[in-house]
Formats: structure tokens, sequence, C-alpha cells
């Protein structure tokens, strides 16, 4: 936790007199707090191991997740595909094969897992390929500097307009790779890359003007009175957020590694999503919701009729105030977010819990918009990822076991699925990690 009250020490003259001296950056850097999670301690739990899975075991099983998902049978198993390569080098992208595009979600998680896992060759051709397809350098253009959310296959854009949560993951991915893999050039140069991508997140001015699709109206993908994350960063009369895209594990790195003069509004970040993960949550079940209003009220919105529920986006909110907690140690309340989220679905069957709830816990399986496959694998991943906050070590274990007793997704929805499985081996196995400056 943050501290706030004030505290009287005596410094030796020389050390006060440097503090004194340093810019207003460094000095709020140096008092910036580190915790006592994997970031100051350099240790990532590994729940698998815990559990009395041998290291050989774990490492057969992410090994033959990223196999089947990345480089298996092209028509049941994986959602990676070559694409040829252009002047940068070899080309691939990664699809939502049920909704046969390209997400940006997708291409970034993919980055991350790459950088991960040191797999070099694919992230760099996931990234090329997203540089050459979905990137807008036109600064007259709407989305200047960001990408398009969704393209086709063969890279043409569905829409000229950004989704937040990629270009988040795409940050992140960029800056642990120029960190892993330092010395890049061109748009190998991780770092630069990186951080030109923050800063127009940040600081994105509205832009109005034609797209393929008609006229836009774009801004910063960020919410600067309330230090949040926009559910989308178009022009909208109630703005509001995804509690999903809350990610403080990742904005106290920002706070620290992105560009010097957004590091105190990364950290005020963290805090906030801290504190708005415990108002978004229901008081029983720990369920968020998909949309939400930066109150953490439900947010209802017509073109997605489970937006005010327990639904697909929000899956992913346990696992991220999990890893906050795991990488962080700053917010004892995602303990017993996680112990909450965790009794609620251990209540509703551990092999057989809905995909898709109201917040007080009513199974909307059968409502529209829910998808056929009742019992989800990567519904299934992100519960056990909760297991890294939970305090009660033997519930948490059922969630950590129904992960690892789950098949590598396959068939149509294995794009999502895959995905949140992949990443959810690695956090529970300690092999997702910060990858810090060499």
């Amino acid at each position: 936790m943050n501290i706030r009250g004030e505290i009287r020490i005596f410094l030796p003259a020389v050390i006060l007199f440097s503090m004194l001296m340093a810019s207003p950056s460094a000095r709020a850097q140096s008092s910036r707090q580190s915790g006592v999670g994997a970031f100051a301690t350099g240790n990532y739990r590994n729940l698998f191991l815990e559990d009395g899975h041998s290291p050989k075991e774990i490492q057969a099983k992410i090994d033959a997740a990223y196999s089947q998902l990345f480089h298996g049978d092209p028509q049941t198993q994986s959602v990676v595909f070559p694409a040829g390569s252009n002047s940068n080098g070899p080309l691939m992208y990664l699809t939502d094969w049920n909704n046969h595009d390209v997400r940006t979600e997708g291409m970034s998680y993919g980055m991350m897992i790459a950088v991960q896992l040191n797999k070099k060759a694919d992230f760099d051709a996931l990234w090329n390929w997203a540089k050459t397809h979905m990137y807008i350098s036109d600064p007259k253009h709407p989305s200047s500097g960001y990408f398009s959310w969704s393209c086709k296959t063969d890279g043409s854009p569905n829409e000229e307009t950004p989704a937040p949560d990629g270009e988040e993951y795409f940050a992140m991915a960029l800056l642990f790779a120029g960190n892993r893999w330092p010395g890049g050039h061109g748009i190998y140069d991780y770092h630069a890359e990186a951080l030109k991508l923050l800063t127009t997140m940040r600081h994105h001015t509205v832009i109005t003007g034609p797209t393929k699709f008609g006229e836009r109206s774009v801004g910063a993908e960020v919410n600067e009175e309330k230090a949040m994350i926009l559910f989308v960063p178009g022009i909208m009369p109630r703005p509001f957020t995804d509690p999903s895209y809350h990610l403080p594990a990742f904005y106290e790195l920002w706070s620290r590694w992105g560009p010097e003069e957004d590091r105190a509004f990364w950290a005020r970040a963290a805090e906030v999503s801290r504190s708005y993960f415990v108002s978004v949550t229901n008081p029983h079940t720990g369920l968020a919701p998909d949309y939400a209003n930066f109150d953490g009220t439900p947010r209802k919105e017509p073109f997605n009729s489970n937006s005010a529920s327990f639904a697909y986006d929000a899956w992913r909110t346990a696992s991220n105030w999990s890893v906050d907690w795991s990488w962080w140690h700053k917010a004892p309340a995602e303990q017993q977010l996680s112990d909450r989220i965790q009794s609620f679905f251990l209540s509703q069957g551990i092999d057989t819990y809905a995909p898709v709830y109201t917040l007080d816990g009513k199974s909307a399986v059968n409502k529209p918009g829910v998808a056929p496959d009742v019992h989800s694998a990567g519904l299934t991943a992100t519960n056990a990822v909760a297991g890294l906050a939970a305090t009660d070590r033997a519930r948490a274990k059922q969630f950590t076991e129904a992960l690892w007793n789950a098949p590598v997704p396959s068939g149509q929805f294995r794009y999502y699925d895959g995905m949140l499985y992949l990443m959810s081996l690695m956090h529970l196995s300690g092999e997702f990690r910060i990858w810090g400056p060499q």
C-alpha cells in the first residue's frame, strides 16, 4: 500500500542534498513504493509446483499448448498463420477463428506470449503484420498513431478505430521485448515503439475526419480526470470503461519505464484501478460486468446484450487483479476479491459453471448472445489465476487442478479460450514475468 501519512526521518546531509537537487520526476520515482511482490523479490509463485506437479510436467504442458495454438493443425488447432514477408521480414497473424478476423486483442496477446516464452521470431512476425496492416500512420486520420482493432486476414480493415486493450498489451509486450532483446532497429526498436504508443494513448488530440467506414472522432484512450482506461477513445456523451481493461500491474511498470512526463499519471491510474476493482464487483459474488461507468455501476449498451452482466470480457478481470497482487502486493482487497469469486464459482460446480451470469449470480446460459459452449476453458483459466491472490489454498487448488486437467482448446472457439488458457498456464507456473531493463 502507498503510505500517505507524514514520516519524519533524519538523513545524512549529502543524501538530503542529492534528493533536493534531483528533478521532480526523479524524486517522485524514488518515493514510489515497489511493494513486496514479484517485482521487488524476483520470486514468482508456481501454483502447479505447489500442488505437486513436477517442473518437467509443467514445462511440457506449456510447450504443448504453445505448439498447438501457434503451430498446430491449421483447421482445428492453430490460431496463428504465416502470411509471407516484406522488407521487414516474415509476417504472421493471429486470428479469431470463430469470427474470421484479426484483432489487436489477439495480436497483442500473441506478442506477449511470445516474448514471455522467448519466441523472438514469432514475436517479430506478429509485430510486423500489426505494423504493416493495422497501424495507422496518417497524421490527419482520426486514429493516427493507433491500430485498427479488427482486420480481415488479408490485412484490410473491418474498422479503423482502436480498442484500448490491444494498445495496452502491445505497449507492455514491446517494453518487455525491448528489455529482453535490446538493440533492435526500425520497427524492431521495441522500446521506442512502446514509448511512442504510450504517449499516443494518453495525449492523442481529438481528431474528427473520414475513415473507410464513415466519419469518426477519436481522442485519448484514457479519461484524464478519472485516470481510467476508456472502453473506446471515440467521443461519447457519457464515456465509460471496461473493467477487464484495467491493468494496474502494467501501469506500475509504465510509471517506472514509460515516458517520463506520464509516469505520475500511470502511478495514479494503478491506484485508481485497484480501488475500482472493489467498487465494480458484486460484494457477494465478486463478479464484474463487461462494461461499467466510472462510479462502478454496470453499463448497458444496446450493441452488447451482456454488457451489464459478467460475460466474456469480464472473465479477465479476476486475472488482472490477481496478477497485480502477485507482482506488487499493494492492495490486500484483491485477496478478498479472489476468495469471493472462487467461492462463488465453486458453489456453481467446479466443472459445470456457466460462462455468463448476472452480477448477483444467476446463470444466463439461455439468453441471447451466450455461446453454446457452456463450460469454457477461458473462464476455467482465469478463475485459476485468481488463486495467485486467494487466501484459501485448499479451495484455490481445486481451480488450479481444473485448469491442469483441461485440454488445450481446439475447434471453433479456440482463439479466445486458447489465449486465456495459455497465458493462465504461464501465470500459474511463474513463467509470465516482469522483464526489466538489462
